[in-house]
């Protein structure tokens, strides 16, 4: 049986014209409201204009790129080069193709609704940026979202995070362990055995798996594993660590960042308090975003080939690169040392 207008607004309990200005985006709805209608549009599975045999084959020229923060370099260079390559061969209208990057800000909620909205609007790929999110329920409700936009035509892939099971979603995953492991193993070599670490927000794949690389190489070099604090990928969160970690453990000698912006937070709390990078502390960051290189001292990283990635999920994405072996494809990341780390002080 056709699920109709009417059954979402029932479900919804809001009226058919408020369902109505929700899917066409036409007139103001309050977020409430408009969070209510799309979670009954999802859990009825209704497709705009007609019964979804119609449209199964029949994708728009619409492409969803989401993302957790735009304003983060590693989002929007991945945005930007996923964008490159949406155009050019095999589009329609002149094989130009509309991207639409969808800012989630961290939300799992706001992560399922864009996909609810792009499914509605027969996107024909959909790209999605950055680490997954540890959390059981949304975990079953991600799967359920990303099989019904690839059984409605719409090409899925993940870049950047890992794979999906049970959908038939792409993914070129970043090596995050791997990196991890090099980056601490680096420290090691030089002779540093008490390490502070300010990881990534606990629910975050990325954080988890950079994380247990540093637990890795700090178990193999059979030292103690020094105090780990988290918090945001952001600048406020390495200054406010780092001043913990000097407190908890003042002869530190190593900070490993979660990312490069917030290695330079911790630069900036160990230069506040009197001392030298690296002569008194060494910092390592990961990603090598842009500044990391213009960084005094310039930043010992993990390079991620994040442009690479991107521009590969777009031609991925578009059917113009063959998907990885086994829907699967392993990013791997490159140790970039600089100024900033260098043997303990004795």
């Amino acid at each position: 049986m056709t699920v109709t207008l009417a059954d979402v607004a029932a479900r919804a309990q809001v009226s058919p014209a408020t369902v109505s200005r929700v899917l066409n985006g036409n007139y103001p709805v309050a977020a409430a409201t408009r969070e209510r209608v799309l979670k009954a549009v999802d859990e009825l599975d209704y497709v705009l204009n007609g019964p979804a045999s119609s449209l199964a084959a029949a994708t728009s020229d619409l492409v969803g790129i989401l993302v957790n923060d735009i304003a983060d370099p590693f989002f929007g260079i991945m945005a930007g080069a996923v964008q490159s390559e949406i155009g050019g061969p095999g589009g329609r209208a002149g094989g130009e193709r509309l991207a639409v990057v969808c800012n989630t800000g961290g939300s799992p909620d706001r992560e399922l609704t864009y996909l609810t909205l792009l499914q509605r609007q027969r996107a024909a790929a959909v790209v999605i940026t950055g680490g997954a999110i540890e959390d059981a329920g949304h975990a079953a409700a991600l799967t359920a979202k990303l099989q019904r936009l690839t059984d409605s035509g719409t090409r899925v892939v993940l870049c950047g995070r890992p794979p999906a099971p049970d959908t038939d979603a792409i993914a070129l995953t970043f090596d995050n362990r791997g990196g991890g492991r090099e980056l601490t193993e680096h420290l090691l070599t030089l002779g540093h055995q008490r390490i502070g670490y300010i990881a990534g927000p606990e629910e975050r794949t990325t954080t988890r798996h950079r994380l247990e690389g540093h637990k890795d190489a700090i178990e193999a070099a059979g030292v103690a594993l020094g105090p780990v604090l988290h918090g945001p990928y952001d600048r406020g969160t390495g200054y406010e660590a780092a001043r913990e970690l000097l407190r908890l453990d003042p002869d530190l000698t190593a900070i490993v960042a979660a990312n490069d912006t917030v290695a330079l937070g911790a630069c900036a709390a160990l230069r506040e308090a009197g001392l030298r990078i690296p002569e008194d502390v060494s910092v390592a960051g990961f990603d090598d975003l842009p500044f990391s290189v213009d960084a005094v001292p310039a930043l010992t990283t993990v390079r991620l080939p994040l442009y690479a990635a991107g521009a590969r999920a777009g031609r991925i994405a578009m059917g113009r690169e063959k998907a990885p072996g086994g829907e699967l494809g392993t990013v791997r990341g490159e140790l970039v040392v600089r100024g900033s780390t260098g043997a303990p002080r004795r």
